[in-house]
């Protein structure tokens, strides 16, 4: 079985090669989605991985979950996540 993708932002599986993000020159880019990745920049203007947590509370419906555990969720996964790993 291949291997699923994780968006190393928002962590969403990428599951089709159509929602792979772009590089500035239009290749893909395998380590973040489209929705947060594209030609060659994030999408949104988003700093901290507090911003980005609060941010990712109204697709809570979206992913199947209540805005309380899609907060959960993200304070767990996040920070695993290559964009928003502590170094």
């Amino acid at each position: 079985m291949e291997k699923v993708l994780i968006c190393q932002s928002c962590s969403m599986p990428i599951e089709k090669d159509d929602i792979i993000g772009t590089n500035a020159d239009g290749s893909k880019n395998s380590d973040y989605c489209v929705y947060c990745f594209k030609d060659g920049a994030f999408t949104d203007n988003i700093s901290s991985l507090e911003e980005y947590i609060d941010y990712s509370l109204q697709f809570a419906e979206q992913a199947g979950m209540t805005k309380e555990e899609m907060k959960e969720h993200c304070e767990k996964v996040l920070p695993t996540l290559k964009r928003w790993k502590q170094t």
